[in-house]
């Protein structure tokens, strides 16, 4: 030990003295931090010793300076390594190299940055070690912000959702786990579980913790664990009966390097490893790493150590190099290797410790910038630095455990994800498509299977599901507990069981009934039961509404529903103005007006060729307005005469002949219906007659006419079975009863197929669409599947089946709702015969009045050549014209083309 300190500090005196000569120093000194005795810290340990003896036998990497490697053992203990390195930094040690735990990495680089000593570690993959915060920390592996993109993207290909971690309690834990669960949400995945395993757990704990997690549905295992302890986690998990084909273990990359350094897997451990997957930091291959592996095991016993080669002691070795080139750029333009004094540190001098001792390097700063300009292939492949000071090198092998060997099944790269082609062939292509592009190698699964695993075990015989179903008091053809068995029956429950036998699996099930069977539950309160996990789901008739689907997921609807008004009907006679009913009031204003339009139009195309439509104009008038309107009965006395009069007449004959029949067949119904009515004819008349409306107790009816129609509570009855529907609408609200009552459709139409048809009905058309589902927790893919199963009972029309067997008692009530106005006549049934009669009425129009101002125009041609040839008005301005257009109209054509004969025969021949 004494020889030891000697040494160091000759090494110290001499690097002074060549300091104050400014020549270049013979030996410069490096740290090393790491715990000597772990799996990490063994291969370590050899690959450093070897780097430097490899550096120190090369003159040209430090041009004869020596490199001298100070090494101190962590412990894996934050106290103990930070006390390892103010020893270190007290023997002027210019780069640290370590440590390899992300908890000691923290507190160390504190004391880097503080003393501008750089800090570089081959092991720290804690993703919040940076730059950013410790401007003089490298990292020489990869950053586990990689490793757990690589870990998503595993998830993500084979499709699971929901995971369950098991992480070391420490930094390295941590914020791995963290950073693991960012990625998994970019990918609409998460961590179900965290199985936290405290420093120094003992086998005990591990085995709590997993039969803890084996209660629960999830079964994909993720493992972020140190090497020296991991290896536990799966014999105890082998012993629990939980590495079998219900289960997916993952692991990190401690896992391979903890198989790595064992040398190779021997049967008792690797029995428990079958079918896990795992991570390795992928290196390329090159004669420089084949040469290092080849001499390792030399090496280990040169050194007196045995361990297996990882990727760890890859950039361990490579750090060793990364500092050394670093130290030589330095000194080249340097020359010299000085420390000064920490002003911060100076007033501590009567500490034990004595911190006056330690110095700041002047050269740090400089240093650091050489290793940020690092550039060169090593064993991990290209080393080069990125902006935070990571590996730009984000590379792992996806490997498989089949008997006692590691099956590489393919890789991962940041850029392109999965393949089974190395990184370093895609690495000069452009990025691929995850969805499209990613491929691994087919897998072996624990328990032997190579189907890829659900990955959640919905129940099993030992911990069924816990359904919660609602003891019902009324309409209990739904669902309801029966009291001699103490079995849930129903419709919802056949239906459930119908679909059960659709999924794939088997789903052990109990029914844990909800409500005292005096009252109907509070469906809301069902459903918070399955939202906190006192049920695993819930059967029954729940509605599908907005605030429910915020706690919990539903299947898909198995009926369609909404909310509907009952009230009573009673027979009525026709009032006087029953026939106006059939038209709207828009259809009725459309009609009227084509009648006008039509007589004005035939008035004009007729009034030059037909005598019927001459004369005086109150004639003319009456004339008009009769014949659009005699029409409609057949006995118009006057003919058209013009072809475009005939046309017009045809399209108006066949439009007032669809309209007529509609008519009938709509007024015929209605008389029939009408027989049948009710003062209410829908929710607005319900709203605003101020009357007592009835809803079942624990519907959401209540929550939905309280605050969304908002009706005063105070107009609100609950009701509590049929019975009491069909007192509270025989009393009516005037006497203590209800006007109405808004329940469900499916409630009632069983409640009026057993009423008579004349008592009670549904008025108006149902105001809200929903549907009923079975309720599930949160991502549960019983749901999903359940969904499937629901689909292919409608398809195979049993949905129906079982709807009618306990819904219909002879007849179902879903066709007797009553609606006054279903069937009116509305304008846009109508609008195409509208538009097609309104297009012949324009076509004519244009052709006649083309014809007219053409025998006009000749007319005034003429005029002007021989004299006027009828008596009409021949002044120039623009209204006389107009009136002598007119003029000209309103005489007959037979006299205006006989006028143009007569010129013709009247002009001298040639």
């Amino acid at each position: 030990m004494a020889t030891a300190v000697f040494l160091s500090l000759l090494v110290l005196i001499l690097g002074n003295v060549s300091s104050i000569r400014g020549q270049r120093p013979p030996v410069v000194n490096i740290a090393a931090l790491f715990t000597y005795d772990s799996v990490i810290g063994k291969a370590a340990m050899v690959a450093m010793k070897t780097a430097v003896e490899d550096i120190n036998a090369d003159s040209t990497v430090l041009g004869g300076t020596k490199l001298n490697l100070i090494m101190e053992n962590t412990n894996c203990n934050v106290f103990i390594g930070s006390v390892g390195a103010f020893r270190v930094l007290e023997q002027g040690a210019v780069a640290i190299i370590g440590p390899q735990s992300s908890a000691i990495a923290h507190m160390i680089s504190f004391i880097a940055t503080g003393l501008k000593v750089p800090l570089v570690s081959f092991a720290a993959t804690d993703p919040t070690l940076s730059a950013l915060q410790f401007p003089f920390f490298f990292r020489t592996t990869i950053s586990d912000s990689y490793q757990m993109a690589a870990m998503a993207d595993l998830i993500n290909y084979y499709g699971w959702k929901e995971i369950i971690v098991l992480y070391v309690d420490d930094d390295y834990g941590r914020n791995g786990i963290s950073f693991l669960s960012d990625e998994l949400a970019d990918r609409m995945s998460r961590i179900s579980y965290k199985l936290v395993i405290p420093v120094g757990a003992t086998d005990d704990d591990v085995a709590k913790l997993l039969l803890q997690s084996n209660t629960i549905g999830p079964r994909v295992y993720v493992v972020h664990v140190n090497p020296d302890t991991g290896l536990r986690i799966f014999n105890i998990a082998q012993q629990l009966n939980m590495m079998t084909d219900d289960y997916v273990w993952l692991a990190t990359d401690w896992l391979s390097a903890a198989l790595d350094s064992l040398g190779s897997l021997n049967r008792t451990i690797s029995k428990s490893l079958q079918g896990v997957v795992g991570l390795r930091q992928n290196s390329p291959e090159s004669d420089q790493k084949k040469a290092f592996i080849s001499r390792w095991r030399r090496l280990c016993i040169k050194w007196n150590i045995y361990s297996g080669l990882n990727s760890y002691a890859f950039s361990a070795y490579d750090t060793i190099w990364v500092v050394a080139r670093a130290i030589s750029e330095y000194l080249k333009e340097n020359r010299t290797i000085s420390f000064s004094s920490n002003n911060e540190l100076h007033n501590m001098s009567g500490a034990i410790l004595r911190m006056d001792k330690l110095k700041n390097f002047d050269g740090g700063p400089i240093l650091c910038s050489k290793l940020r300009e690092t550039n060169f292939a090593g064993l991990m492949g290209h080393l080069q630095f990125d902006s935070v000071r990571n590996l730009a090198n984000g590379k792992f092998e996806v490997f498989n455990i089949r008997g006692t060997k590691l099956h590489r099944i393919g890789y991962w790269y940041y850029y392109s994800h999965f393949s089974i082609q190395s990184p370093d062939v895609l690495s000069g292509k452009t990025q691929t498509n995850l969805s499209e592009k990613s491929m691994l190698e087919s897998v072996i699964w624990p328990g032997g299977k190579t189907q890829i695993p659900r990955g959640w075990v919905i129940a099993n015989k030992k911990r069924p599901l816990k359904i919660g179903v609602p003891k019902r008091a009324s309409y209990v053809e739904f669902v309801t507990e029966m009291n001699d068995t103490h079995t849930m029956r129903g419709y919802c429950i056949d239906l459930f069981e119908a679909a059960l036998k659709y999924v794939l699996y088997e789903v052990p099930h109990v029914f844990v009934p909800f409500g005292n069977g005096r009252e109907n539950p509070n469906y809301d309160e069902l459903v918070k039961k399955v939202s906190d996990k006192t049920f695993d789901a819930a059967v029954g008739d729940i509605a599908i509404v907005t605030n429910r689907t915020r706690l919990v997921d539903f299947t898909q609807p198995f009926i369609s529903t909404g909310l509907v008004i009952v009230a009573p009907i009673k027979m009525s006679t026709s009032n006087a103005w029953v026939f106006l009913k059939p038209f709207t009031v828009e259809m009725w204003c459309a009609t009227g007006a084509s009648f006008l339009l039509i007589g004005g139009v035939i008035w004009l195309l007729e009034h030059r060729v037909n005598d019927d439509f001459r004369g005086p104009p109150r004639k003319q008038l009456i004339n008009t307005i009769l014949f659009s309107f005699a029409t409609l009965f057949k006995t118009q006395q006057e003919t058209t005469m013009s072809t475009l009069g005939k046309m017009v007449m045809m399209m108006w004959l066949f439009l007032l002949m669809v309209i007529t029949s509609s008519y009938t067949a709509s007024l015929t119904s209605i008389l029939t219906v009408q027989q049948l009515s009710s003062p209410i004819t829908g929710i607005d008349s319900l709203i605003a007659s101020n009357r007592r409306i009835g809803f079942q107790v624990g519907s959401f009816a209540l929550s939905y006419l309280r605050d969304s129609l908002n009706i005063p509570e105070s107009r609100l009855v609950s009701l509590k079975s049929p019975q009491e529907y069909e007192t509270a609408l025989r009393l009516g609200s005037a006497n203590g009863g209800v006007e109405a009552i808004v329940d469900e459709l499916p409630y009632i139409e069983l409640f009026l197929s057993k009423m008579k048809p004349s008592d009670f009905n549904i008025i108006g058309q149902m105001f809200t669409k929903s549907g009923w589902g079975f309720a599930f927790q949160r991502d549960s893919p019983l749901a999903y599947d359940l969904s499937a199963a629901i689909l292919k009972l409608s398809e195979n029309g049993e949905l129906q089946k079982i709807h009618d067997r306990w819904l219909c008692e002879g007849t179902c009530a879903s066709q007797r709702g009553y609606n006054s106005e279903a069937n009116q006549l509305h304008l846009e049934s109508f609008a195409g015969l509208f538009i097609f009669c309104g297009l012949s009425i324009f076509v004519s129009l244009l052709v006649f009045l083309q014809r007219a101002i053409r025998q006009y125009v000749r007319y005034k041609r003429e005029q002007r050549e021989t004299g006027p040839l009828l008596h009409i008005s021949s002044n120039t301005g623009c209204s006389n014209v107009f009136i002598s257009f007119f003029d000209f109209v309103d005489k007959k054509e037979e006299a205006i083309k006989n006028l143009f004969r007569n010129r013709e025969s009247s002009q001298p021949q040639a």
